[in-house]
């Protein structure tokens, strides 16, 4: 069963086709890779799944519903969420209240009962806190719940952002190169990161990465965008073996990489 489905999506920014036509299938519990070139159209791909952008053409649909079109914040309610290239942390927020900021629009206390902070407002903020506690414990981060976010090493910066992705329950979660900075043995407590969510939440995963270790160990199935459009798709021996994909991806010189 495909939890989620991209069919012909395209977007141009000033007459210059940034995706073209570009479908893929994320089936129920499954992890899969989009792996290309700088500028290859990877992240707004993306942002086009998450609403940042808007589809010229195409159709997302999450679990056979059909969210083309709608907002941001509707598709992370569906249960699309997401991750940055770019790391995008609260400013002002301690740890722990940069996902419990994300676990809040989930909450279902009135206006009134925010302003006065009556008592489903006060039990909900502790469930809210609890749940985001627990966020912070599966990526290891619990013991620096009260710390300045922007203090944190990269690599527990990363693993942030998967905790407050996690606050919003989703059924999809899109990490866009989650790997990009870690050192190798970060990479690898990472890889192990992903296969605990993958195993103990009813997830699935669209990954884009740049280090074809994590692609390989993690991804059933990848696909290879060049230039906005669909170069090739395939397993990873697939992908491995595929010449087009070496010579579009790292260059005739570098093979071995792919390896």
């Amino acid at each position: 069963m495909n939890r989620l489905e991209v069919r012909s999506i395209s977007k141009a920014f000033g007459g210059i086709q940034a995706v073209t036509d570009f479908s893929l299938d994320l089936r129920q519990n499954d992890i899969v890779g989009i792996i290309g070139p700088n500028g290859a159209g990877k992240t707004t791909a993306f942002n086009l799944i998450s609403g940042v952008y808007k589809l010229d053409s195409g159709k997302i649909l999450l679990e056979g519903r059909d969210l083309t079109g709608l907002g941001q914040h509707q598709i992370t309610r569906a249960g699309i969420a997401r991750t940055f290239q770019n790391i995008r942390l609260f400013k002002g927020l301690n740890v722990l209240e940069n996902v419990m900021t994300a676990a809040d629009p989930y909450s279902s206390y009135n206006i009134f009962e925010s302003i006065f902070r009556m008592g489903r407002r006060k039990r909900q903020e502790e469930e809210n806190r609890e749940k985001s506690m627990h966020y912070l414990d599966i990526v290891g981060l619990k013991p620096l719940a009260y710390e300045n976010p922007e203090s944190l090493p990269y690599g527990l910066q990363r693993k942030l952002e998967i905790a407050r992705a996690l606050a919003t329950n989703p059924k999809v979660l899109l990490l866009d190169e989650p790997a990009a900075g870690l050192n190798p043995s970060e990479v690898g407590e990472f890889i192990g990161l992903v296969k605990r969510l993958h195993r103990d939440f009813d997830l699935s995963i669209l990954i884009i990465e740049h280090r074809m270790e994590v692609i390989m160990e993690l991804c059933r199935w990848i696909y290879v965008l060049n230039f906005g459009e669909l170069l090739a798709s395939g397993t990873p021996t697939d992908i491995q073996n595929n010449q087009e994909v070496t010579e579009a991806y790292i260059g005739e010189e570098d093979e071995e990489c792919l390896l």
